[in-house]
């Protein structure tokens, strides 16, 4: 009988690219996936160890289930990705329910691995060092619906934020080359992709590491070629990698949606120093600024991070009426997480987590009154909405995302009225808003 393998991948969409290419390895070797844990033999645990509640997600997920071989069938428990690339000795002791430990650079070998594994009862550890680079020769088992889909570009980080550990997680920058990527994109939409989502820590630094040095604009052009790809997102774009070429090529090119995610985390100059960026206020300011001009219907999406050490209350309100003022039409904020190994985690002035979560709620309490605000300037408007299937609240109402709206981290449409498949990219005209999510009706 085929042992059947059960996952759970945490963290960003970059965890849940490598989640699914594990899974392709075992189905490859003839395992059986299911999402049923109680039915798995092999439970596989994809790990985030980004901040500290990433961590405690990661910890409670793997002590949960790890009582499946009590209560279910589980026979191997396995633990990969960001958690024992970071922690492998204190993991091994504290969890020995685990029976392997995978890191950040030995995921491909999944399937080898498991078939090393028999009933000796050794912990087994594979931690090495985290510079392999994925490629399209990899099987790759999607978990995402048939219509969209992650596209990992490069992997690593060499900006040296002071308050990162990927760079030791996941190792320097490394792009993967232009044409396997091009390749993983044709077979995408082969399968039925519409929508690609361009991922890697920073897309902009696409190429720079590579002969002839590509660029990420090249790069979008070649994707945009191909037939059958309508939309394009741009995901994790540094501010300071943003050229006026990129910001002509989102104007123009029809596929590509008219969003961009990038991540500023702060706007006060003395905290940029403090966290190593390498924008300032003004260069974040215009640049904001000529995005708006060039693209009037783009939507901007950023993370901001509140509590970093030294932050003042000068600091903060300077963010908080930067955000008042730009009026991001998504945003994301983060209590600062100090996080052994980096640099800011032995700065003074460490900022209370009290301080911490009520800067969080003031600027989530602004950033839901101008949410609200941008969304009522869309109603009567019309947009490319992709269908996703029926609400989760009726099965009277379809629901879908528009072009301004990336999977799972933005608001959603609700279609009121108009018949469409999962998967269409209708026509919409926009009807009603809420805080994050839109209403409207087929049209096309």
């Amino acid at each position: 009988m085929k042992e059947k393998v059960s996952m759970v991948s945490l963290g960003c969409p970059k965890n849940l690219v490598d989640a699914e290419v594990m899974l392709g390895c075992l189905a490859k070797d003839q395992y059986e996936i299911t999402t049923d844990e109680h039915e798995a033999d092999i439970i596989i645990v994809n790990t985030c160890s980004f901040i500290k509640e990433a961590k405690q997600e990661s910890i409670d997920t793997i002590l949960d289930l790890a009582d499946r071989k009590h209560d279910g069938k589980c026979k191997l428990l396995i633990v990969a990705g960001c958690l024992p690339q970071r922690y492998q000795e204190e993991l091994a002791k504290e969890l020995p329910e685990v029976d392997i430990f995978i890191g950040t650079g030995d995921y491909p070998r999944i399937a080898e691995i498991v078939a090393e594994k028999r009933d000796d009862g050794e912990q087994l550890r594979y931690i090495g060092d985290p510079n392999y680079l994925y490629d399209e020769s990899l099987p790759r088992l999607k978990s995402s619906p048939a219509y969209t889909a992650y596209l990992k570009i490069a992997e690593g980080c060499s900006n040296c934020c002071s308050y990162c550990v990927i760079p030791s997680l996941r190792g320097a920058f490394r792009s993967r080359p232009l044409d396997n990527i091009l390749m993983e994109a044709r077979t995408l939409v082969a399968s039925g992709t519409k929508e690609i989502n361009l991922i890697a820590q920073d897309i902009t630094a696409y190429g720079s590491d590579l002969p002839g040095t590509p660029t990420l604009e090249a790069l979008i052009r070649e994707l945009s070629a191909i037939a059958g790809l309508r939309w394009i997102r741009l995901l994790y774009a540094y501010p300071d990698g943003i050229t006026d070429s990129l910001i002509q090529l989102i104007k123009t090119e029809p596929k590509v949606c008219k969003y961009l995610d990038m991540p500023i985390q702060h706007i006060s100059d003395p905290v940029l120093r403090r966290m190593n960026r390498r924008s300032g206020e003004a260069e974040i300011r215009a640049l904001v600024a000529k995005l708006r001009e060039e693209i009037p219907e783009i939507a901007l999406r950023t993370s901001l991070i509140v509590g970093f050490p030294g932050e003042t209350d000068e600091d903060f309100r300077t963010l908080l009426h930067f955000v008042e003022e730009t009026q991001f039409d998504r945003l994301g904020v983060f209590c600062y997480s100090r996080e052994e190994g980096t640099p800011a985690a032995e700065m003074p002035e460490q900022v209370s987590e009290r301080v911490k979560r009520e800067r969080y709620k003031k600027l989530m309490k602004a950033q839901a009154r101008l949410s609200f605000k941008r969304n009522r300037r869309l109603i009567d408007a019309e947009e490319e909405v992709i269908v996703e299937g029926y609400s989760d609240e009726t099965d009277l109402l379809l629901k879908g995302r528009s072009s301004r709206q990336a999977p799972d981290i933005d608001g959603q449409v609700y279609i009121t009225a108009g018949n469409a498949n999962v998967g269409d990219i209708v026509r919409l005209r926009i009807t009603d808003s809420s805080d994050y999510d839109l209403i409207g009706e087929i049209v096309s």
